[in-house]
């Protein structure tokens, strides 16, 4: 497998941490956000959003794309060690935690936002952080709500084991916590449930900021 990527791209490190938790290995190819390559002509035709990641898969055909889609593709061809319970009700759980992270919190601070906000909206940058700060955040809390008032909650997000929604999490956490200087201090079970992810490998190793790219920034 070929996994398009970035070290500082929260949706790549979801797919990173799944590949990991599975035992799956992928060679990477950075596709730099901060100098604009995901617009390149040879990485548009991979994926014509012009975002990461992408995963080319060994027996070839179409790259898969969004991250959320990747690690349900892993979930159903990789079912060992299991990202999902097993009970509908426990599954749609899971992922209503993930999409909150994925699709509600982390679409609203990504690199094409950021931009419009600089070139077209003229936004200074103390205006764009508040922005990107107070959106992670806000996810982060809405979270926070299900973990600590709902029985299901367990030493991770759905029970004792790693699923969609801890990998989801620990993304959003590192966004705020390592990128937007949030004050976390109103989401304790986020950040509980964070620090049993990084006890393990395949969430600790693939953090952003432990990746060589992030010395140089």
């Amino acid at each position: 497998m070929k996994l398009y990527g970035f070290w500082r791209s929260l949706a790549t490190y979801r797919v990173k941490v799944a590949l990991a938790l599975k035992g799956l290995a992928a060679e990477e190819v950075s596709i730099d956000l901060l100098k604009g390559r995901q617009h390149d002509k040879d990485y548009v035709a991979v994926n014509p959003q012009a975002v990461v990641p992408a995963l080319v898969l060994d027996e070839g055909g179409p790259p898969l794309f969004q991250s959320l889609a990747i690690l349900e593709y892993l979930e159903e061809t990789q079912p060992r060690p299991p990202l999902l319970p097993k009970d509908p009700r426990g599954r749609a759980r899971v992922r209503g935690l993930a999409l909150i992270a994925a699709a509600d919190g982390h679409p609203l601070v990504v690199p094409r936002i950021r931009t419009y906000m600089e070139k077209e909206l003229k936004l200074d940058e103390p205006t764009r952080n508040r922005w990107l700060a107070h959106w992670t955040l806000k996810a982060l809390e809405a979270i926070e709500v299900h973990l600590k008032g709902e029985k299901e909650t367990g030493r991770f997000c759905h029970g004792d084991s790693p699923t969609l929604a801890d990998i989801c999490l620990a993304g959003q956490v590192i966004g705020a916590v390592g990128y937007f200087k949030c004050d976390v201090s109103g989401v304790p079970t986020c950040m509980r449930i964070y620090e049993e992810c990084m006890k393990i490998d395949a969430f600790s190793k693939p953090h952003p900021l432990k990746q060589p790219g992030a010395a140089a920034h």
